[in-house]
């Protein structure tokens, strides 16, 4: 019998490419599409370079009929604006720099529609993220692999995913190219064959990050002092969710230097300003851990680990502070850590776990 798969088709070449080659390779595929917001609600329209817009839903719609498959749309914009637009929001309040599409893949992507597709009695769902799964006997756990195209590898946002998710997902197209998806797409005359990828915070448009927080979620932003790293006052912000750690331009004051956001403090409501070389630690502490390789942190362990979706990992040793906390040590000064953001954990290709910087 065939295996039954739900393909999530976000509108975009990948997914649909993914539902052309499952298909071919003899699954039993329908598409499914996941409504996460209406444009008005978030202030964004249907033409920005993000996803989720009725737009896709058309091109995805488009691409399953041509296949011959059934789609489906289904509404997680409930959960969605709890577990993902409601986190994003109290996060920037607390002085942090989320990653939204994180804890969207955490969420909704994997874990809700994983439990659609198996009300629906589905074997598996499979999404257009580049990255691999592979099983291992060894340790009898499921392994998150770095896609073939490192370029365009997101093994980064899904470290958050578990062992019944992993089980549970294909992903056709770690082992391809990005160009030979294209290719594909061209060949069998999709409508989104030459879309251009998504781009940006699905639910914020222009990037305007504050502009959102302030007219939509209610945040409040509060003026307060810009200090330098002694406690010097230096001048007025214009509230803590304007500004993130690394962050040069838009500051608006003058100091005759170039100045850097090196930290913000919410309690005392200051961000602190400071040159370049005051960017650099060595160290960070990580919580709310997954692990995928193993299942926890128990001794001391070298890795290699990112801060950053598009950085390239670096040398660094794991310490297990508790059973939810991880002290990162790395061999070489790392630029602007901040909090918020992901710190994933790699052995080579094979991704250990992660977790949410501190």
């Amino acid at each position: 019998m065939k295996k039954k798969v739900m393909v999530a088709m976000s509108g975009g070449v990948d997914s649909s490419v993914a539902a052309v080659l499952l298909r071919d390779q003899g699954y039993d595929i329908c598409g499914a599409t996941l409504k996460l917001f209406s444009n008005e609600d978030v202030l964004t329209s249907c033409r920005t370079r993000t996803c989720c817009s009725l737009e896709d839903v058309e091109d995805a719609r488009s691409v399953c009929y041509k296949l011959g498959i059934e789609h489906f749309v289904f509404n997680f914009g409930d959960a969605f604006k709890e577990d993902v637009i409601k986190k994003f929001a109290k996060s920037y309040e607390e002085g942090s720099t989320p990653n939204p599409c994180i804890d969207c893949n955490r969420y909704i992507k994997f874990s809700r529609l994983i439990q659609r597709a198996i009300l629906m009695e589905k074997d598996y769902i499979a999404t257009g993220h580049y990255a691999q799964i592979e099983f291992d006997k060894q340790s009898g756990r499921y392994l998150l692999k770095k896609a073939v195209d490192i370029s365009k590898d997101q093994s980064y946002v899904l470290y958050v995913l578990s062992q019944h998710d992993l089980s549970r997902t294909l992903l056709p197209l770690g082992a391809m190219h990005k160009t030979e998806v294209r290719k594909i797409a061209e060949e069998r005359n999709l409508v989104n064959a030459r879309k251009p990828d998504s781009q940006d915070i699905c639910f914020v448009q222009d990037g305007d990050y504050a502009g959102f927080l302030e007219n939509k979620m209610g945040v409040k932003s509060k003026k307060g002092s810009f200090v330098d790293t002694e406690g010097k006052v230096l001048g007025e912000h214009q509230g803590i969710i304007h500004y993130t750690v690394g962050q040069r331009k838009g500051l608006g004051i003058a100091l005759g230097k170039p100045a850097y956001v090196i930290s913000k403090n919410k309690a005392a409501n200051t961000v602190t300003l400071g040159s370049d070389e005051e960017l650099y630690t060595d160290r960070l502490k990580a919580g709310d851990i997954n692990m995928i390789a193993v299942e926890k942190l128990t001794a001391p362990m070298n890795a290699t680990v990112k801060t950053r979706y598009s950085q390239i990992e670096t040398e660094a040793r794991l310490h297990p502070i508790d059973d939810d906390k991880i002290l990162v040590e790395f061999k070489n000064k790392q630029r602007a850590i901040t909090p918020g953001q992901a710190a994933v954990f790699y052995d080579g290709d094979i991704v250990i776990g992660g977790g949410t910087i501190i």
